[in-house]
């Protein structure tokens, strides 16, 4: 069973529904339920309560004007990818009765289709374009509920917070910018829930997968621009270097071991590059020229608290001062440490998953966080597997 997955294989649906119901009502009455909700259930509906939601009540949800939503769809990086996830869910959801539903970062729904009765439905729940389906609006919903968890979520009937949406599954999964690791939508499955058929978490991942692939062809495509436009200056500029785009992707690369990412390049400001040491970025037409400066390849990273902060400071050589300097939030702080305790083979993204979580079902989660961590700290991160690259010395002070 999928650890997502809100039914097993031959459970009776209807039972479990009724189950479900029971369980919902203890625990909106503040009495002990017969058996516990699931954890990412239990913690969204903590949520929920949280918030003020009533679960008796349609609570308020104003859709965003027409205007708006038109201006999301053509503005917004899911843009490009809308045609990914019909041809792999929209031609089924006509034979199957659900709908598809695709939100922003926002979790406002920007494109919904499918099945004609199942769309009337959910015109009735105030399931629209232009709706935010967060938890702040709507409570427990899987769209709403993998934002907040940031990882793929399949609620069944009464796990929804809102008594009105029981009659209802949904199952949906995040979609990240490959490029960013930023989460950018949500692709949904929705549908009368005695419907649900074990293989939709299958195919919602399938969709949103083959979205993000579409992302990143789409990069790679610019960094061959990038590349092209380059050439005649990467040509005759002699030693090791590096042409990156305004993320840090590596576009060329001469005399050097660095061939994926580095910091997310700045006027002015130094970035760290294991085999390069500390360097200056050149502006170089939409992209970044990187060569070394004068000082050692060797490089140390210290992580620190400064001021109720967490910082990470590099400089060139074992005994240099720092040099480079950058703000780390606490998850990524949490990264770091527990790669710098890791044997010296790194750690599987399942691995870094029972660290930071305690269980391996936020992989999704921990490739899309480093991802993001290495936007600032660069190269000094190496992957497959998640390791401090070598050349690198990371000391963690308490």
């Amino acid at each position: 069973m999928d650890s997502s997955a809100a039914v097993g294989l031959g459970t009776d649906l209807g039972q479990h529904a009724r189950a479900l119901r029971r369980v919902h009502t203890a625990v909106m009455d503040g009495a002990a339920p017969p058996v516990r909700p699931r954890p990412v259930v239990s913690r969204s509906w903590n949520r929920a309560l949280g918030f003020g939601l009533d679960p008796t009540a349609r609570n308020a949800r104003e859709p965003v004007p027409w205007a708006e939503v038109e201006r999301r769809r053509h503005t917004g990086a899911l843009a490009s990818v809308v045609g990914e996830i019909r041809a792999v869910l929209t031609s089924v959801a006509h034979a199957s009765s659900f709908i598809v539903v695709l939100t922003d970062a926002d979790g406002v729904i920007l494109w919904r289709e499918g099945s004609p009765g199942v769309l009337r439905r959910a015109d009735g729940l105030g399931f629209v374009e232009g709706a935010r389906w967060t938890e702040e609006v709507v409570g427990t919903n899987a769209i709403g509920t993998a934002l907040a968890e940031g990882a793929a979520v399949q609620l069944f009937s009464a796990e929804h917070f809102e008594e009105g949406q029981h009659p209802w599954y949904c199952t949906a999964e995040p979609v990240h910018d490959p490029v960013t690791g930023e989460l950018i939508g949500v692709v949904d499955v929705s549908g009368p829930a005695l419907t649900l058929h074990p293989a939709l978490i299958a195919l919602v991942s399938t969709a949103a997968r083959l979205a993000q692939e579409r992302l990143w062809r789409e990069h790679q495509e610019s960094l061959g621009r990038l590349r092209r436009s380059a050439e005649h200056v990467v040509a005759t500029t002699s030693g090791p270097l590096l042409l990156v785009d305004d993320f840090g992707w590596v576009a060329h690369y001469s005399g050097v071991l660095v061939r994926d990412r580095i910091a997310a390049p700045r006027e002015h400001v130094p970035v760290a590059v294991p085999g390069l040491g500390l360097c200056v970025p050149e502006r170089l037409g939409e992209g970044w020229l990187v060569r070394p400066g004068e000082r050692s390849a060797h490089l140390t990273a210290r992580l620190r608290t400064i001021g109720g902060e967490n910082v990470l400071e590099v400089s060139a050589g074992p005994d240099g001062s720092g040099e480079w300097r950058a703000g780390v939030s606490p998850r990524h702080t949490a990264i770091l440490r527990a790669l710098a305790a890791a044997a010296p083979g790194g750690l599987s993204a399942a691995e870094l998953s029972r660290t930071l979580f305690g269980d391996d079902a936020h992989q999704v989660t921990v490739r899309a966080e480093i991802s993001r961590l290495r936007r600032v700290v660069g190269a000094l991160v190496a992957t497959a597997p998640y390791a401090i690259a070598p050349g690198v010395c990371l000391v963690c002070e308490d």
